[in-house]
């Protein structure tokens, strides 16, 4: 997936905590969905999808840790291809992969750093992600926790962090169904809950 472009566009951010795109066709977007090593497994999944970075965003404190990140949302910067998937449809991939009705986190992560968001850079996104929120709601026929927050610095998180689930199989495995992340989603969405593609990619490695 990663590209030796792209990994010195992480390697790049890694230093400054926030970058452009690392060519001049492809797009950032940051999101917030809980755990972060499930939203960068599942997020990967979509195509047009370049590269997904977990770290952390939304808060004050410059240069945040796994320890030391109270004020941030666990996030993932999407690195992606506007000519193969629009920014409202990563936002709405996003919002299929994650529980937006909890307002204090996702299924057994709870707590502040764990809430939902998406992350918009200008007025256009932020109209597009509103109007993907509403259809949600409409959708689901229930009020949507997940907030449309103005960008904010994104840090990349830890080695350990980064491509979890494809690094360590087994253990992400145990997590997410010790958390019993696809029973809960699918109770959320039905037939049209998105993660059983990667769940089911996890599983088979």
């Amino acid at each position: 997936m990663k590209t030796s472009l792209l990994v010195a566009f992480a390697a790049a951010a890694a230093l400054s905590g926030s970058t452009a795109p690392a060519a001049t066709n492809l797009k950032t977007a940051v999101f917030a969905g809980g755990c972060f090593w499930s939203v960068e497994h599942e997020m990967a999944a979509l195509p047009g999808v370049a590269d997904v970075v977990a770290g952390y965003s939304g808060g004050a404190t410059a240069k945040p840790t796994y320890e030391n990140h109270a004020d941030h949302l666990e996030a993932v910067r999407v690195t992606y291809d506007p000519a193969r998937i629009s920014y409202a449809q990563l936002v709405d991939g996003f919002f299929h992969r994650i529980d937006p009705t909890d307002p204090n986190g996702q299924i057994c992560d709870q707590g502040p750093s764990y809430r939902t968001a998406v992350f918009v850079s200008n007025g256009a996104e932020k109209a597009a992600a509103e109007q993907v929120r509403a259809k949600v709601a409409k959708e689901l026929g229930k009020p949507v926790a997940t907030k449309i927050r103005n960008a904010a610095p994104f840090w990349k998180a830890e080695a350990y962090h980064q491509d979890f689930a494809r690094r360590n199989p087994a253990r992400y495995a145990q997590y997410r169904t010790g958390c019993r992340r696809d029973a809960r989603l699918k109770a959320v969405w039905g037939a049209r809950y998105a993660g059983h593609a990667a769940a089911a990619h996890t599983a088979r490695r």
